[in-house]
């Protein structure tokens, strides 16, 4: 009789990502990996602790892929932008791991690339080091939370996005003007949260950004 296949990290990591593109963290265990593996849980806990741990490695994942052939350029602002929407870009491909991110973190390999490319762009910023730790903390904050928000959006299907967009209709042009009277006045502008998601991304990390620069005092 032959024993099971010893299953690798990597190999662990791959199908977790399949299964996290058709659900999410909350309907996602180890025991539906293992079944999907053709194994049992507890060949899965030799490689991780917990289903936490695992979640976190999966995310980690993805963070690699956004700095693969990564190269700083430009100055403080650029760096940080062109990071940003690398990591945007990479969990746009696969958005079910943007909540698994924004919730669970990492502290693998990728993780701490990001963190040393944001962290030494704070520095060039002119930032006194002791406000860096707290500036970098923001803007880890801002960019789970665009980046998990956006694709919240995107993984909704057809049927429900116009379910939305009729509800949007119903909500904005249906305004009545004496009870909602800058509603009714805007109506007509306002835009449904899935549109110009990249401008709107890079627009809200300008502002942080430009906060930034008018406290250090650095020049472009």
């Amino acid at each position: 009789m032959t024993g099971r296949r010893r299953w690798s990290t990597d190999e662990i990591l791959d199908t977790a990502a399949e299964l996290l593109r058709t659900s999410d963290a909350e309907t996602f265990s180890v025991r539906k990996l293992a079944a999907a593996l053709g194994t049992d849980s507890s060949s899965l806990y030799r490689h991780f602790r917990n289903k936490t741990e695992l979640l976190r490695a999966v995310a980690d994942r993805i963070l690699l892929t956004a700095m693969n052939g990564y190269q700083p350029e430009g100055d403080w602002k650029q760096r940080i932008t062109a990071l940003a929407l690398r990591l945007r870009e990479a969990f746009g491909e696969q958005p079910q791991l943007a909540t698994v991110w924004g919730r669970h973190a990492s502290s693998g390999t990728g993780s701490r690339m990001v963190m040393e490319e944001v962290l030494q762009a704070l520095r060039a910023s002119g930032l006194p080091d002791e406000e860096i730790p707290a500036r970098y903390h923001r803007i880890a904050i801002l960019l789970a939370a665009l980046i998990a928000a956006e694709a919240g959006i995107s993984t909704i299907t057809p049927e429900e996005h116009e379910q939305g967009m009729e509800l949007f209709r119903v909500a904005v042009l249906g305004a009545d003007p004496e009870r909602f009277p800058a509603l009714a006045h805007f109506a007509r502008d306002v835009r449904p949260l899935k549109a110009d998601r990249r401008a709107a991304f890079e627009d809200i990390l300008a502002a942080q950004l430009a906060q930034i620069e008018a406290e250090s005092g650095a020049v472009s």
